[in-house]
């Protein structure tokens, strides 16, 4: 099982488990037992954990090598049994009347060790961190660890990876960086065995994480079915994969992906949700795919300056409203802060406002808040130095704050970063310095803060989720970016999005029936949505106009649940749709109040054929 969207407190896994403990009839003054099985049961043990136990220690602990090098930290592997399989590092805080502990085939759960990191993580299901004195035992009170559970491409957990030391280890690192190690784990048993005959997606937030081991994974066969994909993936995109088609999940058609250049990054859209930066790489030994050219434009974030807030403002009085008073402050040193429901178009605002300004041939550093882990967001935003944590990098990093000095920092979703965090990001904005992790010196920054926000910040303030003082700090001119649905330019924005996806073959256009649906649509995933609904339409219709038949079934379902249909008049059999008559076709769908799938479902045919029927017949929908 993955960890639980909502996991518990450390104080509850810790009570818990010491609860555990003690209906194990255990004591503070309990030895551990370890259980150790004889020599011949080891050596099966090992055996058949051979190809994780080589996975981690030839593709995963190379990379993280600065872990041993810069602590006395031993990193051990166990089984979903608890029993020890390997460790690699230092052993030299191991005493003698510990050391049965720390031998293959020794078993860490909590019936026999009490509460500790490996068998605590293995019981609970999710990554934890057991300080000295909250171990059970007094005995394993020497030291202290990190543990994360390693799942398999089921979601099956099958092994527990943990950092342990006798020395302190900041908790918050310490557990993100051994979360990081166990999803490499993950990733690269995912990749060892579906990579010979699958296409690989690896996709993230950030262009610089594109390659790590936080960045989502899906693996899929040549009609976009997904195979298997990482937990990094589900958070990503918010929703379980199991069983899902790749092209409900981005706003691509699947030939855009399968004719992407192999292992080089590339745009890519949620559908309803974030952006990404992606990459592409083939099976090893692919199966026959007959794949056309299909290159669409380039999307507005490689254009450059060809994105302009003239662009993206086409007639709606709020759009207007927002692009004047953002072109007002554009050498301003004043915060903006963007509001707006998921999928509106806020980065693409922020963006051109970055374009528009004199920074515009300087860095633009878009950073979304939500989707960083939250043990890795201060380390992410303002960098650390060499050796800072347990984990650091040998070189440092200068953050994304950083990173973004001359230039724009975007703060999406800023709503999501955690208080701690917040706190910091106040003080750089107050004294313009970043003061990396592990370091006492500060370093200059000049961005232009942007900031943008799905959640109504002022409450999150006044239940204390968000602190006041920043809040004010980023909120210099607040600016309302409306739903697609309430805008008055929408037949402007269909056709727009409709010539910025469409190839050059392509220029049929939208039928009536298709705009007048369109005007009817409540859009939840507002332009994203537009963008993936068209992007479909435009596949399905190859040079045709779009009709109908080309949209997608959840289109139709978002309208089905604006009107609540009126029960059929008769309960009595309908007839064949080819004996309908067209005074018989024509009363029954405005019995149906116009709803098409609804009169389709009760004929018994599809929606595509219902709608060749009318037309044939005159009728306008």
């Amino acid at each position: 099982m993955a960890e639980a969207a909502q996991a518990p407190s450390h104080e509850t896994v810790i009570q818990d488990s010491w609860a555990r403990c003690r209906e194990f009839g255990l004591t503070h003054h309990s030895a551990p037992s370890f259980v150790r099985p004889g020599q011949g049961e080891v050596s099966a043990l090992l055996e058949s954990q051979h190809a994780l136990v080589q996975t981690t220690h030839k593709e995963v602990l190379p990379y993280y090598g600065n872990i041993m090098a810069n602590s006395n930290c031993l990193i051990m592997l166990a089984d979903s049994q608890g029993q020890l399989l390997q460790s690699w590092g230092d052993q030299r805080f191991i005493e003698p009347t510990h050391a049965p502990g720390f031998v293959a085939g020794a078993n860490w759960l909590e019936r026999y060790t009490g509460t500790n990191a490996i068998g605590t993580a293995l019981t609970c299901g999710q990554a934890v961190h057991i300080q000295h004195d909250e171990h059970f035992l007094k005995a394993n009170r020497f030291m202290t660890g990190s543990a994360s559970p390693i799942f398999d491409e089921q979601r099956q957990m099958i092994a527990v990876l943990d950092v342990s030391s006798d020395s302190y280890l900041p908790p918050s690192h310490t557990l993100g960086m051994v979360k990081m190690m166990s999803q490499s784990v993950e990733n690269r048993l995912i990749l060892n065995l579906f990579k010979q005959r699958y296409f690989q997606l690896t996709f993230n937030t950030s262009l610089n994480n594109l390659n790590s081991p936080w960045a989502g994974l899906l693996v899929f066969d040549e009609t976009g079915q997904i195979v298997s994909a990482n937990r990094r993936a589900d958070s990503l995109l918010g929703v379980g994969l199991a069983r899902m088609n790749i092209e409900s999940l981005f706003d691509v058609p699947l030939q855009y992906l399968l004719n992407q250049p192999e292992a080089q990054p590339f745009n890519l859209r949620a559908s309803g949700r974030f952006r990404f930066h992606a990459q592409i790489n083939r099976p090893q030994q692919p199966a026959p795919i007959q794949a056309r050219d299909f290159r669409p434009s380039a999307p507005p974030e490689q254009t450059g300056n060809g994105l302009t807030l003239a662009s993206i403002n086409l007639g709606d009085p709020r759009v207007d409203k927002a692009v004047r008073q953002a072109e007002r402050l554009l050498e301003k040193d004043i915060p903006i802060l963007v509001h707006g429901e998921t999928g509106v178009g806020k980065e693409v605002f922020v963006k051109a406002l970055h374009h528009a300004s004199s920074r515009s041939k300087q860095a633009f550093i878009a950073v979304n808040c939500a989707a960083i882990p939250a043990e890795l967001v201060e380390s992410e935003l303002f960098g650390y130095e060499k050796g800072a944590f347990t984990g650091a990098n040998q070189k440092g990093s200068i953050g994304l704050i950083r990173k973004a000095h001359k230039g724009t920092l975007f703060l999406d979703e800023v709503g999501d970063m955690p208080l701690r965090v917040q706190a910091r990001l106040l003080r750089v904005l107050q004294e313009r310095c970043v003061q990396p992790l592990g370091s006492s010196e500060l370093y200059p920054v000049d961005i232009r803060l942007i900031s943008a926000t799905n959640r109504p910040l002022r409450q999150d303030v006044d239940s204390g989720l968000f602190r006041q003082d920043l809040y004010y700090r980023i909120s210099g001119l607040n600016l309302e970016l409306p739903p697609l649905r309430e805008r008055t330019d929408k037949a402007a924005m269909f056709q727009r999005i409709w010539d910025y996806h469409r190839e050059a073959h392509q220029s049929a256009g939208l039928s009536p029936e298709v705009v007048t649906l369109f005007q009817r649509h409540p859009w939840p995933g507002n332009l994203r949505q537009l963008s993936s609904v068209l992007q479909i339409a435009l596949a399905m219709a190859d040079e045709q106009q779009i009709r109908p038949e080309h949209l997608p079934d959840d289109f139709f379902a978002d309208l089905q649940a604006m009107t609540i249909a009126p029960e059929p008049i008769s309960q009595a059999p309908q007839p064949a749709l080819t004996a309908t008559t067209e005074e018989d076709l024509a009363s029954q769908l405005e019995a149906c109040g116009g709803n098409i799938s609804y009169l389709a479902r009760s004929l018994g045919v599809s929606r595509n054929t219902l709608y060749k029927r009318l037309r044939e017949q005159g009728l306008k929908v």
